[in-house]
C-alpha cells in the first residue's frame, strides 16, 4: 500500500511542478487538465502526508518515554494511546482512498425480491424483505417506487420490484444481492419445526438511455386490463404493460399507474436496468474481474444470509459475522452489515491491486 501511495505522492509533486511550468508559459489548456489530475490525487495525498505526520509524532512521544524528567514521559505515555488511534483511522482513510471508485456507486437502483422455496412462509418472508428495504431507505432519507407487485394469494409477497432513489443508493445496496434463508416455526406448523424458506434479491444500477441501447424491433408490447392491488381506478382503462426483450426472453410488467404512458416507461427503466445488469456481468466475466472471495459475487443462486428467529440472529455468510436482535435488522438496521461488507469489499479489491 504505502509503495503505491509514494507513487502517487510523486506523480502528484511532478504535476504540481508541471502545472508551474505550463503557467509561466501561460498554456491555460493544459494547467486545466493537469490540475483535474491534481484533484483526482489530493484527497490520498493529503491523507498520506497526515499518517506520516502522526507516525513521526508517535516516533517522537515514544523517545520522550524514556527521558528522565517523569513529568515529561508521563505525559508522552498519557498522550500516545489517542495518537496512535488517530493513525489507524488515517490507515483505513487511505485504504478507502486507493480502490477504485465504481462508476455505478451514485445511482439509484432497482431491487427485485422474489419468494423461493417454502410456499407461504417464502411469500411471507420476501414481505418482510421487502419491508426491510423500505425502512432502511427511509432512514437514509431515500424514496422508494413500487414498479411491480404479485401478491400472494395467503399473504406476503411473489415477486415486487421497487426502485430506490438517493444519492449513494448501490454503493450501500449492492451487498445486498442473492438469495436470503429464514429459518422459524410457522403459524401453522402445530408440531414446533423449525421450516427453512428463501427469497431472492436482486440488486440493480438504474440505466440511462446511453448506456442501454434498445432496439425498438426487439420489444414486444401488450397492452391489458389492470388488475392487483391499484385498486378500482386502474382497472377501468387498458393501461397495464407487458414488454418482452426478445433477444434475451425478459419479461417486465407494469400496473401499477393509471396512466398506460407511465406504466410504460416504468416497465422500460426495470428493462434497462435488467440489461445493464447483465452487460455488467458479462464484462466482469470478461476482464476477470468476478471475486469469489469474502463478499461474494451477487450472484442470484448464492445463498448470503440467514435470518434465524429461534436464535435471533442474522448471519452474514459472506464475512462469516452475525447479529442478535433479528427484530431491529427487519426493522432496517442492516447499516452494521453493510458498513462490514462495504469494508471486506474495499479489503479485498486492495489487494488485488
Amino acid at each position: 500500500m504505502f509503495e503505491k501511495l509514494d507513487a502517487i505522492e510523486t506523480r502528484y509533486n511532478e504535476l504540481e511542478r508541471r502545472m508551474a511550468e505550463a503557467a509561466a508559459r501561460q498554456e491555460f489548456d493544459q494547467i486545466s487538465a493537469l490540475a483535474r489530475e491534481r484533484a483526482e490525487l489530493e484527497p490520498a495525498v493529503t491523507a498520506y502526508r497526515e499518517y506520516r505526520r502522526l507516525t513521526a509524532e508517535i516516533g517522537e512521544h515514544e523517545a520522550l518515554m524514556g527521558e528522565d524528567d517523569p513529568e515529561i514521559a508521563a505525559l508522552a505515555r498519557e498522550e500516545l494511546p489517542a495518537l496512535k488511534a488517530e493513525r489507524e483511522r488515517q490507515e483505513a482513510l487511505l485504504k478507502q482512498l486507493l480502490v477504485p471508485r465504481d462508476p455505478n456507486d451514485e445511482k439509484n437502483v432497482f431491487i427485485e425480491i422474489r419468494a423461493g422455496a417454502g410456499g407461504e412462509e417464502a411469500a411471507l418472508f420476501a414481505a418482510e424483505l421487502y419491508g426491510m428495504y423500505q425502512r432502511y431507505a427511509q432512514r437514509q432519507g431515500w424514496k422508494t417506487e413500487i414498479s411491480a407487485l404479485s401478491e400472494a394469494d395467503q399473504g406476503g409477497i411473489k415477486e415486487v420490484i421497487f426502485e430506490v432513489r438517493g444519492r449513494g443508493a448501490y454503493s450501500q445496496l449492492k451487498y445486498e444481492g442473492g438469495v436470503h434463508r429464514v429459518q422459524r416455526v410457522p403459524s401453522t406448523e402445530s408440531g414446533g419445526r423449525i421450516h427453512t424458506s428463501t427469497a431472492t434479491v436482486a440488486v440493480m444500477p438504474e440505466a440511462e438511455e446511453v448506456e442501454v441501447e434498445i432496439n425498438p424491433a426487439d420489444l414486444r408490447i401488450d397492452i391489458y386490463r389492470s388488475t392487483g392491488h391499484g385498486g378500482q381506478s386502474v382497472n377501468t382503462t387498458d393501461s397495464a404493460i407487458r414488454i418482452t426483450h426478445l433477444p434475451t426472453g425478459l419479461v417486465v410488467t407494469n400496473q401499477d399507474e393509471k396512466s398506460q404512458l407511465k406504466n410504460r416507461n416504468k416497465a422500460m427503466a426495470v428493462l434497462r436496468a435488467r440489461l445493464y445488469d447483465i452487460q455488467l456481468r458479462q464484462r466482469q466475466d470478461e476482464l476477470g474481474e468476478r471475486r469469489m472471495g469474502q463478499v461474494g459475487t451477487g450472484d442470484r443462486s448464492e445463498k448470503i444470509r440467514t435470518y434465524n428467529y429461534p436464535q435471533d440472529r442474522v448471519t452474514d455468510h459472506r464475512i462469516k459475522v452475525s447479529l442478535s436482535n433479528l427484530p431491529a435488522v427487519l426493522a432496517g438496521g442492516i447499516d452494521d452489515l453493510i458498513s462490514q461488507l462495504q469494508m471486506a469489499d474495499r479489503e479485498e479489491r486492495l489487494g488485488e491491486e
